[in-house]
């Protein structure tokens, strides 16, 4: 490393002991995220679960002809909801980047949780 290189690191490292963002020292600000993303990492993991299971329930029950599954309905319903779901899709995927901990710890939630 070079000298300049050290000073960013040891200036970026004196500012993560000992600074603060909004009166909160930065690595509590650092862990927040994290923690925040190993909470939805558990919870999209246990929501995934729950949803093949109820997939599978009624693939089974509108196999058996008790329950139509129609695509006219279906498309109604992606046509009705899919341009709001693909806004905030896009303004979640526009605020993840700024987050790195919470990206982390949403991969760790999700795999161990």
């Amino acid at each position: 490393m070079t000298m300049i290189e050290m000073a960013v690191v040891d200036e970026l490292l004196r500012f993560i002991s000992e600074g603060s963002i909004l009166g909160l020292p930065s690595s509590v600000v650092m862990i927040i995220p994290f923690i925040l993303g190993l909470i939805v990492g558990f919870l999209v993991k246990r929501v995934l679960k729950i949803a093949v299971v109820v997939g599978l329930i009624i693939a089974a029950v509108a196999y058996l002809g008790l329950f139509n599954l129609s695509l006219e309905g279906l498309k109604d319903i992606v046509t009705q909801y899919g341009p709001q779901a693909a806004h905030y899709a896009v303004i979640l995927l526009g605020m993840l980047p700024l987050s790195l901990g919470f990206i982390i710890g949403l991969i760790i939630g999700f795999l161990f949780g």
